[in-house]
């Protein structure tokens, strides 16, 4: 484990929920973090509230070398993780979903994360340790209807989470994927933006079951059973920095280890059941 001085961390998507929990939950540890947002406006508002604050957007290939830069420039080339975290959800029957829409998602969800990590491994390599922890989602375990553009980019992540740990065995850079379920945060409320930007209602066969989903998306407070806040989250992000030998995962929530395990022993028909009742 580095010294104190040494325990700088880079975490993106620190406007709102997860990433901010985790920013400034690390800060309060000891942690000197870098905490990013897309907007300049929630930049201005995490660097008032004493946040180390950067503005990095993960469509922009530009916003992502810059920020990576200043950071470097501030730490003096050093930099002990990055927690990727920033995402949003596109909810959508496969057959709605244009190749303008499941671009979008995959900038943001997988894309930005793999140019960021690349850009910051060899400084890691440079200094002969390191920590990628990617936050994923039960829905890189196990899918769901209408959130096909969200599933597969968490899947997609998860792959390429698993190969980048095995391209690093002979390292001491490791590589942790966070698996949670329903945590509180503004995620619903990005996911109705992205489907209203998306997926033409109106003229949809799935009509019908859209009508559902906004309403399950405009709902107030928890929209499904064992939801958590988002500190259950920064307590496994704390597992991934500290332990000598970090998990390759880490489940969070009731139903990430329910399906995770469901996943392992019961037939595919019959998990295809399950996951429709749940997703109803």
């Amino acid at each position: 484990m580095p010294s104190s001085a040494e325990k700088t961390v880079l975490i993106t998507g620190c406007s709102s929920g997860i990433g901010y929990c985790v920013a400034k939950g690390l800060q309060q540890r000891g942690y000197r973090v870098f905490a990013t947002a897309r907007r300049a406006e929630s930049v201005a508002v995490l660097n008032a509230e004493g946040l180390e604050s950067l503005q990095l957007d993960l469509d922009d290939s530009a916003s992502i070398q810059q920020a990576v830069e200043d950071i470097l420039q501030r730490s003096g080339g050093q930099l002990y993780a990055v927690f990727n975290n920033g995402a949003f959800g596109l909810p959508g029957a496969v057959e709605d979903l244009s190749r303008e829409a499941i671009r979008a998602s995959f900038e943001t969800n997988l894309f930005g994360w793999l140019e960021l990590t690349n850009l910051l491994l060899p400084v890691m390599r440079e200094q002969g340790h390191g920590r990628i922890i990617q936050n994923s989602s039960v829905l890189g375990l196990v899918v769901m209807p209408y959130r096909g553009a969200y599933n597969a980019s968490k899947f997609a992540l998860e792959g390429l989470s698993d190969t980048l740990r095995l391209e690093l065995h002979d390292t001491d850079i490791h590589v942790s994927l966070i698996e949670p379920g329903p945590i509180l945060s503004r995620f619903r409320a990005n996911g109705l933006i992205a489907l209203q930007k998306y997926i033409d209602i109106e003229n949809s066969v799935h009509r019908a079951r859209y009508q559902r989903v906004l309403e399950r998306l405009n709902k107030q407070g928890p929209a499904a059973a064992f939801t958590l806040p988002p500190e259950a989250v920064l307590k496994k992000v704390i597992h991934a920095l500290e332990a000598r030998r970090p998990k390759a995962r880490y489940y969070v929530t009731v139903p990430t280890y329910l399906f995770g395990y469901l996943k392992r022993v019961l037939p595919t028909f019959a998990l295809d059941r399950l996951l429709r009742l749940a997703s109803n």
